[in-house]
């Protein structure tokens, strides 16, 4: 299966819960680290969510 990285590129003060959890479960923790995950239905949701936050990029 194909990878994508999400590298977090704003802060998640002042967003709502939901937006933090989103960060968090995506194993978002600083501005500017970097993860790595399979490119599936769910992880692709939980970036939508996020993608004003984020950036993501073909592995």
């Amino acid at each position: 299966m194909a990878k994508i990285k999400v590298k977090q590129l704003k802060s998640a003060i002042k967003r709502p819960q939901n937006q933090k959890r989103t960060l968090e479960a995506l194993g978002l923790k600083k501005i500017g680290q970097v993860v790595e995950h399979e490119t599936t239905p769910n992880i692709l949701g939980m970036i939508k969510k996020v993608e004003h936050l984020v950036s993501t990029e073909e592995a």
